[in-house]
């Protein structure tokens, strides 16, 4: 595991030495924003279940999506996050950073993981929601490292994170709606 740290390390300083630039400061801490708490994918989800008045196939896919983020942020916020313990990275090794200072551990990227989730879902709804969705989250992981708030293993490990976890929850929200749907006609 010293490797992979090394390796985050490398890229980490490479990131702060040769790609930070004032004209992207901006945009790359707007894009992160937007991933705080989930917001930017919470209300998503919001409007869609507003949607769903009018047309219920709206309301399942709010239902959806908010389940996979909230599966998602069980399992890295409040599992993973302070099971692992991983020191953020400016706090490692010395820089200064953009945003304010983090309070929670750095393992997995949550942003990452809740952009990723988010993504698989919408991918799951609608191909091409979901591909925009899906370069979206990868803007939002290369933001965190761009930030140095993260490593990259832990955005990598974000980004797998989230999409097996809305795959799970798919999966099973599919099962358990069919397994209802056949309780209800018999």
């Amino acid at each position: 595991m010293d490797w992979i740290q090394h390796m985050d390390e490398q890229i980490i300083w490479w990131i702060q030495e040769y790609l930070l630039r004032e004209e992207w400061n901006g945009g790359m801490i707007l894009i992160s924003r937007l991933g705080n708490g989930g917001f930017l994918w919470i209300a998503l989800g919001i409007l869609f279940l507003l949607c769903g008045i009018r047309n219920r196939k709206f309301l399942k896919y709010g239902c959806i999506l908010l389940l996979c983020l909230g599966v998602t942020a069980l399992v890295c916020n409040v599992v993973l996050k302070p099971l692992v313990g991983r020191i953020r990275p400016y706090d490692l090794l010395g820089f200064p950073i953009l945003i304010p200072p983090l309070s929670d551990f750095s393992f997995p990227s949550g942003h990452t993981s809740a952009s990723f989730a988010a993504a698989t879902a919408l991918f799951a709804m609608h191909r091409t929601w979901g591909a925009v969705a899906y370069v979206f989250a990868g803007w939002m992981g290369i933001s965190r490292l761009y930030l140095g708030v993260h490593f990259p293993s832990d955005v990598v490990a974000g980004a797998l994170i989230g999409f097996v976890l809305a795959k799970i929850t798919i999966f099973c929200f599919a099962k358990i709606t069919e397994k209802m749907a056949q309780q209800s006609f018999s």
